[in-house]
């Protein structure tokens, strides 16, 4: 009895890229056949997030995460990767993006905010360090929820005001982070103490793929209703998207190069620079007013684009860093 559910969870980890393009794919299907399910949907989202963000941060240890922040040379690479070099990039492609402030709302929202959740899967399947970048996790949501209202008024200017209310990042990073984390590290408390708390945490933790899958499909479907006639203008994103992945992944192995981290670091340095958090920043999107409901389109859009690069990134990383660089140093 005891071997058939872990030989499920297993073989779903096995087979975990299929099942998230497949549930995509379908999301996309019932959006398109089911419109009207849309609205339901889409007040699931955050309740189906949350519990995908409380089963990551239960594999972060508090203690990981206290030795994760004296991991200087890491934690400073992924940090400038994603505070200093992705906004440079998204700057240089800011003028060329479709002149809609809607669909500028959405790219900015979504490429200023780095990965939280699938990441770690990726960059593990391609050799990378993902415990270190688990680590890291919490301290990466904090810093972007802080900076993005910053960075998105020095690319939209004054308007910003009229456009995005605080309410909904102090929201999101409330029902999304604080509780989460909180939550999970009291399970985790709970675990070390007795026995039906880790048996309760075991269970937990087999339950990434599936709650990833039911966020893809929930995204999608919810949003695919929406695009009406804003196709043209969510189609002109796509090789902003692609671009950005191209240009990342040579970026975030000079940043990791310049830190001089060994191969599994630097791959999980550039793949947290390349991946982004269009699942988190979704619901900042879906608050912004009726006028700009077409940004929340654009940052899913960011979805699956980026989870098919994600398929090239696994085979492509590696050869980019190879085993044998950059060298590591005491």
């Amino acid at each position: 009895m005891s071997q058939e559910p872990q030989g499920l969870v297993e073989r779903m980890e096995q087979h975990q890229i299929a099942i998230y393009l497949g549930t995509m794919a379908l999301g996309g299907l019932l959006g398109w056949a089911a419109p009207a399910t849309g609205p339901g949907l889409e007040l699931a989202i955050n309740p189906v997030l949350g519990a995908l963000l409380f089963v990551t941060f239960l594999q972060v240890l508090a203690a990981d995460l206290l030795r994760s922040l004296r991991d200087g040379r890491f934690l400073s690479a992924a940090l400038a990767v994603n505070f200093a070099v992705v906004p440079l990039v998204v700057a240089a492609m800011f003028t060329f993006l479709p002149a809609d402030q809607a669909v500028r709302i959405g790219v900015l929202l979504v490429l200023l905010c780095p990965c939280v959740d699938y990441v770690i899967v990726f960059s593990g399947l391609a050799g990378g360090d993902s415990r270190r970048l688990l680590a890291a996790t919490p301290l990466l949501l904090v810093v972007q929820m802080l900076l993005l209202p910053g960075l998105l008024y020095l690319f939209m200017g004054p308007d910003l005001a009229d456009i995005v209310e605080a309410g909904p990042f102090l929201e999101a990073f409330l029902f999304l982070i604080v509780i989460p984390l909180v939550l999970a590290w009291a399970l985790q408390a709970w675990a070390a103490r007795t026995p039906a708390g880790q048996k309760v945490s075991d269970a937990a933790t087999t339950t990434m793929v599936p709650l990833m899958a039911a966020t893809l499909i929930t995204v999608v479907a919810s949003q695919v209703p929406k695009l009406g006639g804003s196709l043209g203008d969510v189609a002109a994103v796509i090789p902003f998207y692609a671009a950005f992945l191209v240009v990342m992944a040579f970026t975030g192995r000079v940043v990791a190069r310049l830190f001089r981290l060994d191969a599994p670091a630097s791959r999980a340095v550039v793949f947290t620079g390349a991946t982004r958090n269009s699942l988190v920043v979704l619901p900042l999107a879906l608050a912004l007013p009726d006028e700009l409901a077409v940004a929340a389109v654009v940052v899913v859009t960011q979805t699956l684009v980026e989870v098919i690069g994600m398929v090239a990134y696994v085979r492509l990383i590696p050869r980019l860093v190879p085993e044998r660089e950059p060298v590591t140093v005491a």
